[in-house]
């Protein structure tokens, strides 16, 4: 979908560097060339050279006219979502991307439309109707080539039902579609872990933990009024670098200033945290944050050490003593790389279950959903290998020695913070008790434990400072 009234604006805010925008053909072919859909076997220098790294979903697309900049686009399942957001000034010397407001926009929209039309792309007759669908919806999303409401699923497919809707001055443009019935609210606290560690005196051990409150509000009205409130326990980790979604009317300042980029001291925000606000109509993010905890929830060793043609490795695991002892799933994951499949494994574990995958370079210790009482686990064997072929797994970072066990966990009705949200305290100004529903989890994410007999790689040293 092309908007003159964009394009026009384009150019009188980038004057002389303005590119105009090449015919729809033209530019799926300079686009497919830039992404290395279409001729990958020709090297070209300001694509392919090893000193331009691609660290986003933005590039810079060479037509006739001239290079197109910043074109945001990204692939997701065999589809292209691309769009060519707004700079509102001139495009020489580029601005940073974090100042051009129209990439945060083009990326909402390109992942509500990516939302849309994903869960059909198995059904191909499905999906073609519902890319026959998309002009009408982006009509009322994008009228003017501003997003005005980036879900797309919650928008009427049919032109005429839009045309007749009623127009409530107080609903905000967030809330695309109204709610008749009994009023509920589901709420869901997920915390996500990420942790390093070397079990190295000279390398300190990183830990990281941010979560997510999301909420699901169905409750009548064009604009509700709802005031959900989180708490700390006595000794919880304080709630930091808070980002609140749009639709929250109003929090104190101290809240938001509170940053772990500062060390916590005595004036740090405590809670309880309230959050007053009116309600998308599908599920939303209510707010995100970070927390500095005082531990990691597993504290992990891996040793590794190379005898002649085998390996010995040794893991000891142990869950730390305040945390819940009541996974969903818990497991630890030993890749062997740049090696040959497994061809001999002699192994004793003091606790769950040892697999082998498929391609017979990964070991999978199923730990369960318990800890045993004594809250340790271990694992100790010799491998030896095979010859390697092409099918095996190689990473130019661990070679050697250089390993690393990656640990997969989910805890529910948990939170390393310990923060919750008080079902009682869920104040909704409409008429009728609703009815509450709220959960929270623990999930680890990039949880490494790197062998300590060998030197741990620098770049994930630095991944969490």
């Amino acid at each position: 979908r092309r908007y003159p009234t964009v394009e026009l604006r384009a150019k009188t805010f980038n004057g002389p560097t303005h590119v105009a925008v090449p015919s729809d053909s033209a530019f799926l072919k300079a686009l497919l060339f830039e992404l290395r859909l279409v001729d990958d076997h020709v090297f070209v220098e300001h694509r392919d050279t090893c000193t331009r790294i691609n660290h986003s979903s933005v590039y810079s697309v060479s037509t006739g006219a001239g290079t197109l900049w910043p074109v945001l686009a990204f692939q997701r399942r065999g589809l292209i979502y691309a769009c060519l957001p707004l700079v509102e000034g001139p495009l020489e010397p580029r601005p940073p991307l974090l100042t051009v407001t129209g990439l945060s926009q083009g990326l909402a929209l390109l992942l509500g439309i990516a939302d849309y039309i994903s869960p059909s792309q198995k059904n191909e007759a499905e999906m073609n109707t519902k890319i026959g669908q998309l002009r009408n919806l982006l009509i009322q999303a994008c009228p003017l080539g501003t997003p005005l409401n980036t879900n797309i699923r919650s928008l009427n497919s049919s032109f005429e039902d839009i045309q007749e809707m009623p127009v409530d001055k107080d609903q905000p443009a967030w809330r695309s579609n109204s709610y008749k019935g009994k009023p509920q609210v589901n709420v869901c606290i997920t915390e996500k872990v990420k942790c390093m560690q070397y079990d190295q005196r000279d390398v300190v051990d990183t830990w990281q933990v941010y979560g997510a409150v999301n909420c699901k509000c169905d409750i009548e009205g064009s604009a509700p009024n709802v005031t959900l409130t989180v708490k700390l326990p006595t000794n919880g980790a304080p709630l930091q670098d808070i980002v609140v979604h749009h639709c929250v009317t109003s929090v104190p300042p101290a809240m938001l200033m509170s940053s772990s980029a500062e060390p916590l001291h005595d004036s740090v925000y405590n809670g309880p945290y309230q959050f007053p606000f009116i309600p998308p109509s599908d599920s939303f993010n209510l707010c995100y944050y970070t927390s500095q905890v005082p531990v990691p929830p597993i504290l992990g060793r891996y040793q590794l050490v190379e005898e002649g043609s085998q390996i010995k490795i040794t893991v000891n695991l142990k869950l730390h003593e305040s945390i819940k002892n009541s996974f969903e799933y818990c497991e630890a994951r030993i890749p062997f790389f740049n090696r040959g499949p497994i061809a001999q494994l002699e192994y004793k574990i003091s606790y769950g279950q040892l697999d082998l995958s498929r391609e017979k370079s990964l070991l999978v210790w199923g730990i369960g959903q318990k800890f045993p009482k004594s809250l340790e686990v271990s694992l100790t064997g010799t491998v030896s290998f095979g010859t390697a072929g092409k099918e095996h797994p190689t990473d130019y970072v661990c070679t050697g020695n250089t390993a690393y066990v990656k640990l997969y966990f989910k805890i529910p009705d948990f939170t390393l913070t310990g923060c919750y949200v008080d079902q009682h305290s869920v104040q909704i100004f409409v008429p009728g008790k609703p009815k509450i529903t709220a959960s929270r989890e623990l999930i680890s994410s990039d949880y490494y434990i790197w062998n300590s007999k060998a030197p741990a790689p620098m770049v994930y040293k630095t991944l969490l400072e």
